[in-house]
């Protein structure tokens, strides 16, 4: 399978980099049908919910889930509250040239990966 999809790709991609993105966009989207929280209490209870929704999905357990399926920053900008707003405002706006093969959904998750990156890079130029 794994060379296979190399192959087709013309990239170092394995099953695991499908499902890791698969858990990523599905935890995302889970997460945002939450209610608000009112409590960081709330947001865990909010997060574990989601990550049981995914591993369901994905045929795992919780903990690998966790672990191994979902990029860390969906789970932070849940609790630091800027996830919904950042998958809305990519909803709201056109795909970029290029990446028309992904879902709305999609888009709106890798934005938000970008965006905290662009933010992780701009924090290190100004203590570098």
């Amino acid at each position: 399978m794994n060379e296979y999809l190399r192959e087709v790709t013309g990239q170092p991609f394995t099953a695991k980099d499908f499902r890791t993105w698969a858990g990523t966009v599905l935890a995302a989207w889970a997460l945002r049908d939450f209610k608000a929280a009112r409590t960081k209490a709330e947001a865990k209870k909010n997060v574990v919910r989601a990550v049981e929704r995914v591993a369901g999905r994905l045929g795992n357990t919780v903990a690998i889930c966790r672990k191994c399926y979902v990029h860390p920053v969906v789970f932070d900008a849940y609790l630091d509250g800027t996830l919904v707003d950042t998958l809305q405002q990519r909803l709201d706006h056109e795909v970029r040239a290029g990446e028309g093969h992904l879902r709305r959904e999609e888009m709106a998750v890798l934005a938000l990966l970008h965006d905290r990156l662009d933010r992780e890079k701009a924090r290190e130029a100004k203590t570098a």
